[in-house]
């Protein structure tokens, strides 16, 4: 099967979109399909890029880390016409996403769409919500995901927002698989852990609370912060560390000094890839008050690492952290503490059994295999269209001429 990407993120920026598509181009690859990504341009790709077509893009407005298409679009069809594409999977509703939909439409092949991102919790990028509204989002996601073929969605949360959003299509839950070697890796020594605590004067009497992801308001670190005094009060031995970087660092560094927590808060910045696995085994929970995420792939990179969570809940993550050894979730942010202190308190031990039965759900290759087995399903159903579309016109067409044929008669 040849299959295109139409994403306006990709490597090499940083982001659980880009992990996702680069996992699912990977797998299909390992089972023989082709993949062609269209993309965005972008300043530090590598030169000798295979199979990935960049159009001229300019950073986005308020967002200046993500980038939108601006030409090239053209150029773009005759290269998806060239390779004969049997299918196109859109991982944007912006310009590549849009661009994919009409070269679907153009050579009369499905289009797959995975709603990544949930809008309603970004609107403050764009004129701090003044402009775009939950209404307005609704409107264009609906739109946008009625005219593909099928959705994947990453988690029930998505499923239930879509339909209310009114839309019709087929849909089908597929977390973002991972590689599980990357973080579950017997490479990783007590030593290589130890100097990493060591370094930022984690003593082995410390319990650590680590955060791992973009620094942006939406992740909700603040909460996590807010209710860390309530934690050291009855367990002062307790660390939080803070791993990323994004646009809003200061604001929580400001807010640690604030609440004069200097002394409890560790701000890391980022780590190189190869490094994460590393900062999660060093760390005793994943500590999560997220309201954005879809899925969320920290949390599958932690458990894959045996790390164990405490995170705020949702359908998702209700389901994921299925086995009380594997972690725990909160209901609201201000529940965080006391949900911290009792899971302290219990101390769960690791389970391997419960650990095992998990790896293989959040597995880059149960992904791949999920991902095309939809494909596949999907691929039928877009020829049934077709062919009732076909029906549907030679009826049309028939009436019409039976119509014309009585006026003549009469």
């Amino acid at each position: 099967m040849k299959i295109g990407f139409f994403t306006d993120t990709y490597l090499p920026q940083v982001s659980g979109v880009a992990t996702s598509i680069k996992t699912l181009k990977d797998q299909l690859e390992k089972q023989g399909h082709e993949v062609l990504i269209f993309t965005t341009t972008d300043p530090k790709a590598p030169k000798d890029e295979v199979n990935i077509i960049r159009m001229p893009s300019v950073p986005f407005i308020s967002f200046k880390e993500r980038r939108v298409v601006i030409r090239g679009m053209w150029d773009a069809y005759l290269m998806a016409k060239m390779h004969e594409l049997d299918l196109i999977h859109t991982h944007t509703e912006f310009g590549a996403g849009l661009l994919g939909k009409l070269v679907a439409k153009k050579m009369k092949i499905p289009v797959i769409h995975t709603y990544h991102t949930m809008y309603e919790d970004y609107l403050h990028y764009v004129a701090k919500g003044k402009i775009v509204r939950p209404s307005h989002v609704k409107y264009l996601s609906r739109q946008f995901v009625n005219h593909s073929t099928g959705i994947v969605c990453p988690s029930q949360r998505v499923v239930d927002t879509l339909r209310r959003y009114g839309a019709t299509v087929p849909m089908r839950i597929i977390p973002t698989g991972i590689h599980l070697e990357r973080f579950d890796r017997t490479d990783i020594t007590e030593k290589m852990v130890a100097s990493v605590r060591e370094s930022w004067n984690v003593g082995p009497e410390n319990v650590l609370l680590l955060s791992l992801s973009r620094l942006s308001y939406e992740k909700n670190i603040q909460a996590i912060i807010r209710g860390l005094p309530q934690i050291i009060e009855q367990q002062p031995q307790v660390r939080l560390m803070i791993v990323g970087n994004g646009p809003y660092k200061e604001e929580l560094q400001q807010l640690v000094e604030k609440m004069n927590l200097t002394s409890f808060v560790i701000f890391v910045g980022e780590v190189p890839n190869e490094d994460v696995a590393i900062y999660y085994r060093a760390a005793k929970y994943l500590v999560s008050a997220s309201t954005s995420e879809t899925q969320g792939l920290t949390y599958t990179e932690a458990m894959a690492a045996k790390t164990q969570m405490v995170v705020l809940g949702n359908d998702y993550l209700d389901n994921l952290l299925s086995h009380p050894s594997l972690g725990c979730t909160f209901k609201k942010e201000e529940d965080f503490p006391k949900t911290v202190l009792a899971y302290m308190q219990v101390d769960q031990p690791f389970d391997p059994i419960v650990h095992q039965v998990k790896m293989h759900e959040i597995s880059a290759e149960y992904f791949g295999e999920e991902m095309i087995r939809f494909y596949l399903e999907m691929q039928q159903h877009f020829q049934q269209l077709t062919q009732e579309k076909m029906e549907h016109s030679k009826s049309e067409s028939l009436k019409s001429k039976l119509k014309s044929f009585k006026i003549l008669v009469k």
